[in-house]
């Protein structure tokens, strides 16, 4: 590569911005992202062993391990009006904090009520986290790069979701092969959700070291800072004009409430398509593979050190998906990469409903013929590669980008609360569903897998290439 080559490489606009300072930034918001893949997935390994610590029936086993996406809502829900009242930078702050109290308190508790709380308490910890990292890496990020920069939340999100295996699995070996075994003072399963702790606190630690958000700073009447890192971010050349552009998009100096985004059908026609999009991210089923993969591997025979391997590659999986989704992108646009992954989606599911119809049951065993698990195990890897490479990243990069400014960050609360809720849903239901019926269980998510790429085909925009003030509905 030339000397040129190389400058032109660096440079996101032709004001010769450097575009590794602005993935630097973007990459210490995405921690949040990561501790978001972290908490949401580390009970993983810890199911069974929660279950047999306190006692409990599916029924309860189910409504604490979704415990935290009620507190997800109710954090997604709040980022909105917080994050434009104290700007993006104190609710990274506000949400690291609320990530050591909880690992803390998760890792220490009196009962399962207990542990519960605490799950909540780091829900909302996720919930601010997941709305903050892609409105301030949208909102720093020139429009050439946006979709790449906005797709390292996913991938932060993935990587957390990965490392929680890693952790699971190296806690569960040291305590000869069980999360139930014990550890030093505690069990194994503790020291998997107490290690939250550190990722938690170097998030908070990398917030001191980014810059607040430019709009935010214009909206606020901070001209002066949002030209500094206007400079910083896109160059000096066009920074006026940009400034401009920011105000007029931002209409009105009033602060965006939940009312504004109110319209003829009760809401804006963008929002309804946004709170359909981050629906749908959760009703295929996703995070029943990254909450309960150890569990159901070995509910269909599989034995507890090769379920928390599996769950591990189905990790790796993940990121290999993700990192395509992050190369193509910003190459061939939002809705055709969530067309290939809704169809892709609806046939792995199908296909793994029909290998878990085959399972052997034997009194209290049950076990899968080792053809059908091997069909299995191709379909799970299949859905979530198909996922990673579509809806796990472009729905965070569209709800960063698709709403008017005016109203973004109170669009983006409502629409992440509505995937917590799906989530919540879906999680909170699938041990009493997978009990009933697995393979119709994941028949109803192949369902909703179909119904995703009609949604997208019919009401979703491409927003590829436009800058965040162009989007005006």
């Amino acid at each position: 590569m030339s000397s040129t080559d190389a400058s032109r490489a660096a440079r996101p606009g032709a004001g010769g911005a450097s575009l590794t300072h602005v993935t630097l930034i973007a990459a210490a918001a995405a921690m949040g992202g990561f501790l978001f893949g972290y908490d949401s997935s580390v009970i993983n390994g810890a199911v069974d062993a929660i279950q047999g610590r306190f006692d409990v029936g599916p029924g309860t086993l189910g409504f604490t391990v979704a415990s935290a996406l009620l507190g997800c809502v109710l954090g997604a829900a709040l980022t909105g009006q917080l994050a434009d009242r104290l700007g993006r930078l104190p609710v990274m702050r506000i949400a690291g904090v609320l990530f050591v109290v909880s690992a803390i308190g998760s890792a220490l508790p009196f009962g399962i009520w207990d542990l519960t709380a605490w799950r909540i308490l780091g829900g909302v910890a996720i919930g601010l986290a997941s709305v903050i990292a892609p409105t301030y890496i949208a909102e720093v990020s020139p429009a050439a790069y946006r979709g790449r920069l906005a797709s390292l939340q996913q991938l932060a999100i993935v990587l957390g979701i990965a490392a929680s295996q890693l952790v699971n699995y190296a806690i569960a070996q040291a305590a000869d092969g069980s999360a139930a075994n014990m550890l030093g003072p505690v069990q194994a399963w503790q020291w998997m959700l107490g290690i939250e702790v550190v990722p938690a606190a170097l998030y908070i630690a990398l917030s001191f070291c980014i810059p607040e958000s430019p709009r935010h700073l214009v909206r606020v009447g901070h001209t002066d800072r949002a030209r500094a890192v206007l400079t910083r971010i896109e160059g000096p050349d066009s920074v006026e004009g940009r400034i401009t552009e920011i105000r007029r998009a931002l209409g009105s100096e009033v602060r965006p409430k939940l009312r504004d985004l109110a319209g003829r059908y009760g809401l804006l026609p963008i929002v309804w398509i946004g709170m359909g999009v981050s629906a749908f991210q959760q009703l295929v089923g996703i995070n029943v593979i990254f909450y309960y993969s150890s569990s159901l591997w070995q509910s269909v025979g599989i034995d507890e050190g090769s379920s928390l391997l599996l769950s591990l590659f189905t990790s790796i999986v993940n990121i290999v998906g993700t990192v395509i989704a992050i190369l193509l992108v910003d190459r061939i646009g939002r809705k055709p990469l969530l067309l290939i992954g809704s169809a892709g989606m609806t046939v792995a599911l199908a296909t793994a409903a029909l290998a878990f119809s085959n399972a052997v049951v034997q009194g209290e065993e049950v076990a899968l013929p080792e053809v059908w698990g091997v069909v299995a195990l191709i379909a799970a890897s299949s859905f979530v590669l198909f996922f990673a490479l579509s809806w796990g990243v472009v729905v965070w990069v569209l709800l960063g980008e698709m709403f008017p400014l005016r109203i973004r960050a109170a669009a983006m609360g409502v629409a992440t609360a509505t995937q917590w809720l799906a989530n919540w849903a879906v999680t909170v239901s699938f041990p009493s569903l997978s009990d009933w019926n697995l393979s119709a269980t994941y028949m109803v998510y192949a369902a909703f897998a179909l119904l995703s790429l009609l949604f997208v085909w019919k009401f979703v925009a491409e927003t590829k290439g436009k800058t965040l003030e162009e989007m005006q509905g």
